[in-house]
């Protein structure tokens, strides 16, 4: 017989809205009180919320962000990020993407005296990997967020049916269902060869 303690578990919602809204400085200290999810803020002030990650998602993220960084190695112009990286939009959302990569000229449009916090830019160039705690419809409005707010590019990776949407400002959304993926504007010379993160969901 087991005589371990027994808790009853107490769920967090996902979405949080609290009144009046944060400020940028109030809601980053929220994030990093709570350092182990990943937090969002949509455009009407609610905070969402978003438990870890999975393995197969866990091990295809750090692919991706290898995969941005040796690309990025070769010119070092811009900046890549990671997962953990979180942009304040000009709709007054904050969304973090799985990877991303900014331009130099970008970069140069950065709030002084905010380094060290979150980035007061967009990106021009966003991937989002979905996982299983993720519902497609939602993150395909957040990839139109991302489109809304200014990113040039942005890849919807869908490891379950080996598929991506492709989305560019003022065109239709692509699906692809190939292994490489060959970057376009702000990301020209750059591929990506999903064979391996096709991998880790077949394990």
């Amino acid at each position: 017989m087991s005589t371990l303690p027994r808790f009853e578990a107490i769920p967090l919602p996902r979405s949080l809205v609290v009144v009046p809204p944060l400020t940028d400085a109030e809601f980053e200290a929220f994030c990093l009180e709570n350092d182990g999810l990943q937090i969002e803020r949509t455009n009407q002030g609610a905070i969402d919320m978003n438990p870890p990650t999975g393995r197969e998602t866990s091990r295809a993220n750090i692919e991706i962000s290898a995969r941005l960084f040796n690309w990025w190695s070769a010119h070092r112009r811009g900046e890549v990020v990671d997962s953990n990286g979180g942009f304040y939009l000009s709709d007054g959302s904050m969304l973090s993407p799985d990877g991303a990569y900014l331009l130099p000229e970008t970069l140069a449009g950065m709030i002084a005296g905010k380094s060290g916090g979150l980035y007061t830019v967009r990106p021009d160039f966003v991937i989002e990997l979905l996982s299983m705690s993720d519902s497609l419809a939602k993150t395909q409005a957040k990839m139109e967020r991302w489109i809304a707010n200014g990113v040039q590019l942005g890849w919807l990776i869908d490891p379950y049916r080996k598929r991506v949407f492709l989305y560019r400002p003022g065109a239709e959304v692509r699906i692809v269902a190939g292994k490489l993926l060959e970057g376009q504007g702000p990301m020209e010379g750059f591929v990506l060869d999903l064979t391996e993160i096709w991998n880790y969901y077949e394990e």
